[in-house]
């Protein structure tokens, strides 16, 4: 229906079938305003018209899987817009997590190669990778925070003024060191919950401990769950709520600004 391999399409009109079948698939989608609901199919539809989706090893792209991500994909720009996505065309989907091959010199010049599982990658100025089953999942794995087009998509709003480093592009320096004096004081918190649960048995963390690697994956991983369980988010990382609400607005609800 909406030609997955052409550039610069007329913005698809989304059959009605076809969305709210994608809402009834993802509550975190479905639970937000009228107004926002709109203009998510509104941002939806243009981002399918300008982006290629390429199945890989024979995984096909139908309309529900193209519309699930690019429903997914577009809400942490609901307020900021399309242009965060324009360096880049391609998203590639494989059926499943996908087995990478790294390869690490040390600092004492031995070359180590290694496989890695990838459930999704953002490629600074070229295209998201993601997988199908966690993105199909997507509506039943909220509880958890979990939501890998999100994690990706905000990889590439990090990126956008360089290197990955936690921080979108903001304004001014003063605004960039107030924004990182909370990241970096959460994102030491969380690390070292993570890392008494995995060296002492302590309790696990809800969100995915992969954020305790680096301070942009905790951005990534946090904003996962801001978006998608947004009520246990503001219990469990009350200052990082507000933060990323000065950036991407909060929700609205009825018209009003959710709190």
């Amino acid at each position: 229906m909406f030609g997955w391999l052409r550039k610069r399409l007329p913005a698809p009109a989304i059959p009605d079938a076809l969305w709210h079948g994608v809402m009834a698939r993802y509550p975190f989608l479905a639970q937000r305003s009228s107004q926002e609901l709109v203009r998510l199919r509104e941002l939806a539809s243009r981002f399918l018209a300008g982006k290629e989706f390429h199945g890989a090893h024979g995984f096909e792209i139908t309309d529900a899987v193209a519309l699930s991500i690019a429903a997914q994909a577009v809400l942490p720009v609901l307020n900021l817009g399309l242009d965060w996505y324009d360096d880049f065309v391609g998203i590639v989907v494989h059926a499943d997590e996908v087995l990478a091959r790294r390869t690490l010199t040390d600092e004492t010049g031995v070359v180590h190669d290694y496989g890695e599982v990838l459930a999704g990658e953002a490629m600074d100025g070229g295209p998201v990778m993601l997988n199908w089953r966690d993105v199909d999942n997507a509506g039943d794995t909220a509880d958890a925070g979990y939501n890998v087009v999100i994690h990706e998509f905000i990889h590439k709003i990090d990126m956008r003024d360089g290197q990955p480093d936690g921080c979108p592009p903001l304004r001014s320096r003063e605004l960039r060191q107030a924004w990182l004096a909370v990241m970096q004081a959460e994102y030491a918190g969380f690390r070292e919950k993570a890392i008494i649960a995995e060296r002492f048995g302590g309790e696990p963390t809800w969100l995915d401990p992969y954020g305790a690697t680096a301070i942009d994956e905790f951005f990534a991983v946090a904003c996962e769950a801001y978006f998608v369980n947004r009520e246990r988010f503001s219990r469990e990382f009350a200052p990082l709520r507000s933060l990323f609400d000065s950036f991407f607005g909060p929700p609205a609800v009825n018209g009003a600004a959710a709190s």
